[in-house]
């Protein structure tokens, strides 16, 4: 009897030690995920324009294709990827998180120099031409994968950053859920927005109230405004995320703490001016704001850089455009 208290003793001790390490996972994954947020609004801003200029009927299946690409980008690549620079190299997180931020100041700034300046692509008009559905769907859903590639890489790399130091295990498991959470997220997010304005019109047609009539035309008439609320929020992400990277590391690698130094001290001054109950939503807008700015600053000076260096390279390298 007493062999079999002792037994029941460590099993509620392994259960109880079992349950602390959910708890770390669950709390070390919802930190993680939070500062990859900025990245996450543009993946969903970004992805809806891989299934335009097709049938309904191949809207959601679309979407799934990346959703796998993107968990395959995650979790067979990215994870090991990450978790073995964090071991082996731990000196290369914070320069990646620079690249990494640099890609979406240009990527930001490229959004706005376009609205400020339109100007057309004859290669993107190109991949508008629907010719071939079925080449056209997989070249698209290609280049999904490929953009996610780059967002997830941002996203892990912010991610284990944002991990505190613990065993080897925590934090692959802390990284898969936040990469399995993230893409369900966003992925489910962007099934849901491609569909809303088929879910319009069926609530439009179907329903016999003259309200709910109206919320269907409503959801029909108000997608297209969603979408460029969402492209403009997920710009404004990028370019803050972005610039806070950017600073954070040229503070922690001493390269040049100027920057991040006067931001803080912009931040602490319009803190103390204003009533008490708003002084660390303005530290956070005033430093949010200035990270935005240098964000996009960056990205403009990137653009001549990216277009016509980095680009005419990768495209003799891969032969894509």
């Amino acid at each position: 009897m007493s062999g079999l208290l002792a037994l029941l003793d460590d099993v509620a001790a392994i259960a109880k030690v079992a349950a602390a390490s959910v708890d770390d996972v669950a709390g070390m994954a919802a930190k993680a995920g939070s500062k990859a947020a900025g990245v996450v609004i543009d993946d969903a801003a970004v992805t809806p324009k891989y299934v335009h200029g097709f049938e309904a009927k191949r809207e959601l299946p679309i979407i799934w294709k990346i959703t796998k690409g993107s968990l395959f980008n995650k979790l067979v690549v990215l994870l090991p990827a990450a978790l073995l620079m964090n071991s082996f190299a731990p000196w290369l997180v914070t320069p990646l998180l620079m690249l990494g931020g640099c890609y979406l100041c240009f990527e930001g700034a490229e959004k706005v120099f376009h609205v400020l300046f339109p100007h057309g692509d004859k290669h993107v008009e190109a991949d508008l031409d629907v010719k071939d559905p079925a080449h056209l769907e997989e070249t698209r859903v290609r280049g999904a994968i490929k953009t996610d590639f780059i967002l997830s890489a941002e996203i892990m790399t912010i991610s284990l950053a944002a991990i505190p130091e613990a065993a080897f295990l925590l934090e692959a498991i802390t990284l898969a859920v936040v990469g399995v959470g993230i893409t369900v997220v966003v992925y489910g997010s962007v099934a849901l927005i491609v569909k809303m304005d088929d879910i319009g019109l069926y609530v439009a047609a179907t329903s016999r109230t003259t309200m709910g009539q109206s919320l269907g035309r409503g959801l029909v008439k108000g997608m297209p405004k969603v979408m460029t609320l969402l492209s403009t929020i997920g710009t404004l992400a990028m370019l803050w995320v972005g610039g806070s990277i950017v600073v954070h590391g040229l503070e922690v690698t001493h390269l040049w703490a100027w920057p991040y130094e006067t931001i803080q001290h912009l931040a602490e001054a319009f803190a103390h001016a204003v009533p008490e109950q708003v002084a660390g939503a303005t530290n956070w807008l005033t430093v949010a704001t200035a990270d935005g700015v240098l964000g996009l600053l960056l990205g403009m000076l990137l653009i001549p850089f990216v277009t016509r260096v980095v680009g005419p390279v990768l495209e003799r390298l891969t032969g894509a455009k």
